[in-house]
């Protein structure tokens, strides 16, 4: 499979289930080379498939998602999601559950019944995603002075794509002061790095063009 270069997202999930069915069928072989007679063991088997049947329904429903998940791909492995109050990359698919990894480096493991039948959130799906900043100022601060610097910063930042292009506005007013809401849209991979890199830009370029806070030496 990794030399076909076969889906990521099935290559653990058929391995899985392989190793399922060839466990299944080496049981069945040393029984036959035992001499077990196989009717007795059909029988019984019958007997504790219909009990195993009730008390895994929920297994079973974790395995019948798992298959529709990679038929109908709301997600694959390397996409960035968010489902069941987590967000992260998912590493895998596997025959019962999708393994998540968080930004702090948790592997999550939800039950695929869970994926299928709630909200999911595919942020790699469409290719960006809009970041949003909101900055709290003073009413001593000019607002289109911190309009204009705020959106120079956003134009000349190398990691935000200029399409759409960025915007800046008013976004609520305080007793002590306004918001600004700045908007600009970037690669989903590293959102939350880039958010940081941004705000702390903003910051020095206001400072440059001495735009300043009460108190900021």
């Amino acid at each position: 499979m990794h030399r076909r270069e076969f889906d990521t997202s099935l290559q653990p999930f058929l391995i899985s289930l392989l190793f399922a069915i060839l466990q299944v069928l080496a049981i069945l072989a040393t029984m036959q080379v035992l001499g077990i007679e196989m009717t007795i063991f059909a029988a019984l088997v019958g007997g504790i498939g219909v009990a195993a049947g009730l008390a895994l329904s929920g297994t079973l429903q974790n395995f019948t998602s798992g298959i529709l998940i990679l038929l109908l791909k709301p997600f694959k492995a390397g996409d960035i999601i968010v489902a069941q109050g987590q967000e992260g990359v998912v590493r895998s698919i596997q025959i019962f559950y999708t393994i998540v990894v968080t930004y702090d480096n948790r592997d999550v493991i939800i039950p695929n019944s869970k994926l299928s039948n709630d909200l999911i959130i595919n942020i790699s799906n469409e290719g960006r995603r809009r970041m949003d900043l909101d900055i709290k100022l003073p009413y001593t601060i000019e607002m289109k002075t911190a309009i204009a610097s705020i959106m120079k910063t956003l134009e000349s930042a190398t990691d935000m794509q200029k399409e759409p292009p960025p915007y800046v506005g008013v976004g609520g007013f305080d007793g002590d002061g306004y918001h600004i809401v700045a908007c600009a849209w970037t690669d989903p991979d590293g959102f939350y790095e880039r958010r940081l890199a941004l705000q702390a830009q903003i910051l020095a370029d206001m400072r440059g063009a001495n735009i300043k806070w009460p108190g900021m030496p």
